[in-house]
């Protein structure tokens, strides 16, 4: 009979992070109170009675539909430890139908008080249908039940197990508190820990703007790599470079972003998942979630699809996974049935604010391309043409896109960047880029954001040089320095105010705004009137009595939005950031939009007319781009 091992796959947790001081519910959902319990140890919590403790929740449920599918475990268990107050233990379940916690007939374990700790064990009964299972406690009494070393764990074949060495990579540039607090973290809930990857995990932290105290930060297996601004792409190439020399060799690289809140307990389920993952999934990249900081129960986006227009997009909706049903549905939808041929997986990524690439994917397609920052990850997951295992509970805190709007990144940095993603390694072959950025200049256009526009065209220009642009040293940070100056400047509120004033300008309705980001976009233009609108570009190419002169429109700064029926037939727009409170005044400039629209013209002619070279020259010049050698020497670290 094959030899089996129990193996652990992820802990119960309990936690006193701030992302869970906020939004409990993430591990449970209780009618009394859960706190530590004093003098029982640092691992031990008290349940208070009389009660009923759920753990049927985002980072508290097993997936076990997730488990099954990427690895050979096959039939799970719980574990804890208890002391205290009488309880009944319960098996929960939930599959795509449920909107409550349902109770596994049959389960219940009746555990008596003590006075001493006890090992309790459940076998989780499961069925096919099953989605997620937990627990509930359930007191009767009075009195607290204390717990620990709660955790699930999986009976597998002992030859089924991995050697998985972990390395993780953060790059960062001057975010010192964020990180600081990570390296704390990952030292003494990782290192310090007898969880088995304690003796298997590195950290890498490559620092982009010389500020950490490095001496102070490193340890035996935490390495600070002080690193030129060489932005994300630069920086995970150094992470790179060193988990492939480090010794012990990594199998796997974990690129993480500096700007994030942690949970260790992510990072452990990632290493026991890699432990037991089938052959069929070996080869897959782990994408953990983005939870919105602010916003804690809020799951933004675990992987992304490059739409056919060109747009970069979450895969699923955003959920609140506080929620029971949203918890179920995030491990059990596919993709958001509006993305039109989503299922590609040709045209799907992972977002490396938290991606696991398996170090055999590195050795065998390279490094990033040198793009400074944005589109580095995208185009790396479709040149490997990566499978992507997601799960509940492997997920991280960080900035939503939504509420830091830069238009150097989204206007200059995309634009260029997926040009040359598209043209140096064919990714994306079924996305127009080209027509993305002739909508961006549109829409800019037809906003009066000239400034904005025009960083659309700066990207074009100097993606047409060739990629001698992106092999310079210190290049891309220039001119992402410059993209950032260029931009349009928005006023504090108190500025903007006394703008509006002097030129007669209404603000009494700017809180309006705020629901513009959040509703859908419903089209309240007539056909004859989007017309117009397309053929004046918003009344500046023909007027012919379009323009209602003193006129003005508020609305949202963000750039991907077009309230066309606020905008149309106004001379002013009044640009607002209320979460910032900031904005900026616009006014229709019929020489300026001329001038930019030629501009565009012309560009977009010139890369019509250089198609086939640009791409021979990118094409070509990737294959240096993605290899050690030229990293090792653009970085400076020969």
């Amino acid at each position: 009979m094959a030899e089996v091992a129990n193996v652990k796959l992820a802990n119960v947790l309990l936690d006193e992070s701030v992302q869970f001081l906020q939004e409990p519910t993430l591990l449970h959902r209780s009618t009394a109170l859960v706190r530590r319990a004093e003098g029982e140890g640092p691992e031990a919590w008290a349940l208070e009675g009389p009660g009923t403790h759920d753990f049927t929740t985002f980072f508290n449920a097993l997936s076990v539909s997730k488990w099954r599918s990427y690895t050979v475990a096959k039939e799970f268990f719980l574990h804890l430890e208890a002391k205290g107050a009488a309880f009944r233990l319960l098996q929960s379940r939930a599959d795509v139908f449920s909107w409550d916690v349902e109770l596994v007939g049959g389960s219940e374990l009746d555990v008596p008080a003590s006075d001493e700790w006890h090992s309790v064990e459940l076998r989780m009964e499961n069925s096919d249908e099953d989605v997620i299972e937990s627990f509930v406690i359930v007191q009767e009494g009075e009195g607290p039940v204390f717990i620990r070393n709660a955790h699930y764990f999986a009976s597998v074949p002992a030859d089924g197990l991995h050697d998985v060495e972990l390395a993780l990579c953060t790059t960062t540039f001057r975010k010192e508190e964020y990180v600081e607090r990570n390296v704390e973290l990952a030292k003494t809930r990782i290192l310090a820990s007898d969880e088995p990857i304690a003796t298997h995990f590195t950290m890498h932290i490559v620092d982009n703007g010389r500020s950490l105290d490095a001496e102070r930060l490193q340890a035996e297996r935490v390495r600070v790599h002080p690193n030129d601004n060489v932005g994300g792409s630069g920086g995970y190439a150094r992470g790179m470079i060193e988990a492939l020399g480090q010794r012990p060799k990594a199998t796997h690289v974990i690129l993480m972003d500096d700007d994030v809140l942690i949970s260790p307990e992510s990072i452990l389920r990632t290493y026991n998942l890699l432990r037991i993952v089938s052959d069929d999934h070996a080869q897959d990249f782990v994408s953990g979630a983005m939870m919105d900081l602010f916003e804690p129960d809020v799951r933004w986006e675990d992987t992304g699809f490059v739409t056919f227009s060109g747009d970069c997009v979450p895969l699923k909706p955003a959920l609140r996974m506080g929620q029971l049903h949203s918890v179920v549905a995030n491990e059990a939808m596919g993709a958001h049935p509006e993305l039109s041929g989503s299922e590609d997986q040709s045209q799907q990524y992972g977002g490396w604010w938290y991606c696991v690439i398996p170090v055999t994917a590195i050795e065998r397609h390279g490094l990033p391309l040198p793009l400074f920052v944005r589109y580095d990850d995208i185009e790396y997951a479709l040149r490997c043409r990566a499978r992507f295992m997601t799960m509940n509970g492997i997920c991280l805190w960080h900035p939503s896109f939504v509420r830091r709007y830069s238009a150097a990144v989204e206007r200059y940095q995309v634009t260029r960047n997926s040009l040359v993603a598209q043209y140096a390694t064919g990714v994306a072959p079924q996305s127009d880029f080209l027509r993305k950025a002739y909508h961006l200049v549109q829409l800019e256009l037809k906003k009066f954001n000239y400034t904005n526009a025009e960083l659309v065209l700066d990207a074009l220009e100097d993606f047409l040089k060739g990629p001698a642009f992106l092999e310079e040293r210190g290049r891309t940070e220039r001119a992402f320095m410059e993209a950032n100056r260029r931009a349009e400047r928005l006023l504090p509120f108190p500025e903007l105010r006394r703008q509006a004033e002097e030129e007669g300008i209404d603000l009494s309705l700017i809180a309006q705004v705020d629901a513009q980001k959040d509703s859908d976009v419903v089209e309240r233009r007539s056909l004859r009137q989007r017309l117009e609108d397309f053929a004046t570009f918003n009344g500046q190419r023909l007027d012919l009595g379009y323009v209602q002169r003193g006129s003005s429109a508020i609305i949202d700064v963000a750039g991907w939005l077009y309230p066309a029926d606020q905008i149309r037939r106004k001379d002013t727009i009044v640009a607002v950031d209320l979460e910032n409170q900031r904005g900026v005044i616009r006014h229709m400039d019929r020489q300026r939009f001329r001038a930019v629209w030629e501009r565009y013209k012309r560009d977009a002619k010139e890369i019509e007319r250089n198609g086939d070279r640009l791409r021979e020259e990118y094409a070509e010049a990737s294959r240096r781009f993605v290899t050690q050698g030229f990293w090792r020497g653009y970085l400076g670290i020969d």
